[in-house]
Parts: C-alpha cells; structure tokens; sequence
C-alpha cells in the first residue's frame, strides 16, 4: 500500500511493547516486524500474524539474527524494547543483563546503516538511582545507580545520543516509570498484588512498607508514544513515561485489598538488601504535553485490570 510505513518493535511480546504493537496491528498506515527470543515474553501479547504482522523469534543481542531482519525490511522506525527487566531477575543474572549493550548497538548501528527515520529507546526510571530531586526530571539525572539494568540503561541512553550526535541519527528516549497492565507478567509489583487479592492469598512487601513508586497505565504509555510517532514530539528528546501520583507499597497493598474486597493479610518480609529504591516521583510535564489529556488515575486501572483477570478466570 502506498505510504505504508515499516515498522520493527523489539521484545514485542513484553507488556508494553506487546500493547504498542497491537494498537499499531489494527492500523492499515503500518507494516509490523515484532521480534523477540520470547525468553521472558508471553506471545500471548502478541497481536495474530496477518498480511502486515510478522512475528520473527530472535535474540537482538547477536548481530547475525537483528542484522539480517534490519537489512531485509529497510524499517522507517524502530521501537527497541528488548531488554532483560524486573528487579529480582536483573539482579540474579546480571551478565544477562550487561549482554543487553550489544543489542542496542546492533540496533543502532542497523538503523544508521538502512535509512531509519527514528529510534524509540525503551529506557528506565532506574537511571535515577536514589534521586536528590523531586520530582524526577529529565534534565536532573544524578546517574548513580551501580546497578547492571541501570548502567546498562544509562549506557543506552548515551549511545542514541552519541549516534545522532556523530551520524544523524534521530531518536527518542523513553524513561519508563512503572507501567502495568494486562500483558505484564505477575512477578512485577501490581499484578502481584493484584492476582493474590483475588485469591485472598498473603500480600508481602519488603521492610516497613514506606518506599513509594507511581504506576502508569499501559494505555498512557501507548498513546503518548503513538503521538510521538506520528508528530515531530519527543523528537531528539528523552521523555518520562509515568504517573505523578506518588504512593507507598504499604498504602498501595490496603488500595488492592479495598478494592477487591479481598480478605488477604498484608506480610513484611525483610528489606531487600539492594535494587529498592526508596522513592519514584517523576516529572511528567513533557508527557501531559503530548498526551493531551489526563493520565488514568491508578483506581481506574486498578478496577480494569481486576476486571480482566477476573475475566480471564485468575483466580
């Protein structure tokens, strides 16, 4: 179809990118490749296979697999989300983690090679580290996470700038806060939560309760980056993907209980030794700007998302 543009999404069977591709499946304006070595991805999140939708299993991190996948298809934008996350498995595998590095240079290196019009970048909050500013903007990065998901993303990061700076390259770098939603898997905080109040099961959280996070939903996340996409916003730029309502694990644990009507009790465990930050504020002025309209507030995702895995029989 004339006009159509190409489009390749890495760890497109993860939670958010499995959302991003979706949206764009049910668009005629775009060819999809999704790639993903579906080590932790549920291709359950990935949109069915059709005339424009290609599902390719393949580790971005070996240059043979994504390089031939970037010169066959000549993409006009490339969504690079692939990356080892969660904080219990990027701590237990953390040269797992720094492998990451080398696909996100293949990826660079392929989209400078064939005519890529833009990289979208899947970056993190964990670049701030235990923050000194709040809330957290994108202009005040303290870089002092030594850990290997943060320094990787750090390293990220620095590379699409340095690859614009040096080739042209056009970019965008998108700081991802806590994003839940129907496709993330239950080792992440909230369906956690979520999935054992249904079940009237123990909710744990580790030490007192008191370290705070914000919580996106996915469909926030999808829409400003589909403004993106489709407008010069964001453009060389690094933008917070988040919600600026601040809570703490204790008061999000009682929320779940409260509006699931669950009987669980909530448990302490000892304090994780690393990779709990004690705070997650961003600001998300850039994002509101693009987004045009408000962030869903964390009941209303809270309620969709019970309504789902109660749909879906998650009990």
């Amino acid at each position: 179809m004339k006009g159509v543009k190409r489009i390749l999404i890495t760890g497109a069977a993860g939670n958010i990118a499995g959302s991003l591709s979706s949206r764009l499946a049910n668009d005629p304006a775009y060819d999809l490749v999704l790639v993903d070595n579906l080590s932790t991805g549920d291709p359950a999140n990935l949109p069915p296979p059709g005339e424009r939708v290609r599902f390719v299993k393949a580790d971005v991190n070996d240059q043979r697999d994504i390089g031939a996948i970037l010169q066959a298809s000549r993409f006009d934008y490339v969504f690079h989300y692939a990356a080892v996350v969660g904080v219990k498995r990027t701590l237990e595998h953390p040269v797992q983690v720094l492998r990451d590095i080398d696909g996100i240079r293949n990826i660079l290196d392929g989209a400078r090679n064939t005519g890529v019009s833009r990289v979208f970048f899947s970056s993190s909050s964990e670049v701030y580290g235990e923050p000194v500013h709040f809330p957290q903007s994108e202009e005040t990065t303290p870089l002092n996470s030594r850990l290997p998901y943060a320094v990787v993303k750090n390293v990220g990061e620095s590379f699409c700038k340095a690859y614009h700076q040096e080739y042209g390259l056009p970019y965008t770098i998108l700081r991802f806060f806590n994003t839940y939603g129907p496709g993330q898997s239950d080792d992440f905080v909230l369906p956690r939560f979520l999935l054992k109040a249904i079940r009237n099961e123990d909710l744990t959280i580790y030490g007192d309760g008191s370290q705070t996070r914000t919580f996106c939903y996915v469909d926030d996340n999808v829409d400003a980056t589909l403004r993106m996409l489709n407008s010069n916003k964001g453009l060389n730029d690094t933008i917070n993907i988040g919600s600026d309502t601040e809570i703490t694990m204790l008061a999000l644990a009682e929320k779940v209980k409260a509006l699931s009507g669950s009987s669980s009790q909530i448990v302490h465990l000892p304090a994780l030794k690393e990779g709990d930050m004690r705070r997650r504020l961003p600001d998300i002025s850039k994002m509101r700007s693009i987004l045009e309209r408000p962030i869903t507030g964390l009941d209303d995702g809270i309620r969709s998302l019970l309504q789902f895995y109660r749909s879906k029989g998650s009990c």
